[in-house]
């Protein structure tokens, strides 16, 4: 299974701020990024997972917590570590699954994932949350595509 992190990122590398976009809302991205992980499985903190449960993302919800909350939506499931969150999304039989956040995902996954499709968002924000640094040497941007305040990347492990 491939593992693909997906994350709207500012210039200066914010992702969140107060558990929320710092940036007005950019609707273009929102739908390409919905788009992407529509019929997958995804791995997301459980603060994001809250935050999204008007319109959740994904197929399958795989939701990393220590404590360990259940939900009643019946298609999210709640693990305690990483090998478990893999193994989660594994057994929907999923060629791929996606990496949705927060930061502390971002950076736990970071050492399994394959790829990164990143929405580079125009300018910079003051935010709380960052998407974690990567070595830009151990990967390969294979395409990018612009678009109105967001150019989109995608990028493969070497």
């Amino acid at each position: 299974m491939e593992l693909i992190s997906v994350a709207a990122v500012a210039d200066n590398g914010v992702i969140g701020r107060d558990g929320e976009l710092p940036w007005p809302s950019i609707p273009a991205d929102k739908q390409q990024y919905r788009a992407t992980v529509a019929d997958a499985p995804v791995i997301l903190g459980r603060r994001t997972f809250e935050s999204m449960r008007d319109a959740l993302p994904g197929a399958h919800q795989v939701i990393m917590s220590r404590s360990g909350p259940s939900y009643p939506e019946p298609t999210a499931v709640t693990v305690d570590s990483v090998a478990a969150a893999i193994d989660a999304c594994a057994a929907t039989g999923a060629e791929v699954a996606y990496v949705l956040g927060g930061a502390q995902i971002y950076a736990l996954l970071q050492p399994h994932i394959d790829g990164m499709h990143l929405s580079r968002v125009h300018g910079s924000y003051e935010g709380d949350s960052r998407y974690p640094p990567f070595d830009p040497a151990a990967w390969e941007l294979t395409a990018t595509s612009d678009h109105d305040r967001f150019t989109i990347e995608r990028w493969e492990r070497r």
